[in-house]
């Protein structure tokens, strides 16, 4: 199994995803590789919860334009974990 760090890479905080801090729903980026199961164990095991469900979302690069070049944003993935009744995680608590 892969590292549980090299899959999750940082938590996404922004407003929307701060409220589904109230449904016990937390919002990770993640590695484009893993799967769902990989980020389950992942959450799991970092951060000593028990995880419901988790949904994947894969999000293309945008075309930017830099001095006249043209270029690409990196394409990312991200996951929304629900957490089972009881549990949270902390480092979104302090934000």
């Amino acid at each position: 199994m892969k590292n549980p760090r090299d899959i999750l890479k940082k938590p996404l905080i922004t407003e929307k995803s701060m409220d589904l801090v109230g449904e016990n729903k937390y919002t990770f980026i993640v590695d484009l590789n893993a799967n769902k199961i990989e980020i389950k164990k992942a959450v799991e095991e970092l951060f000593k919860v028990k995880v419901e469900k988790v949904h994947t979302i894969r999000y293309k690069g945008r075309m930017k334009r830099v001095r006249g070049r043209l270029g690409r944003t990196p394409d990312y993935k991200k996951a929304i974990v629900t957490l089972k009744e009881g549990n949270k995680i902390e480092i979104f608590e302090g934000v």
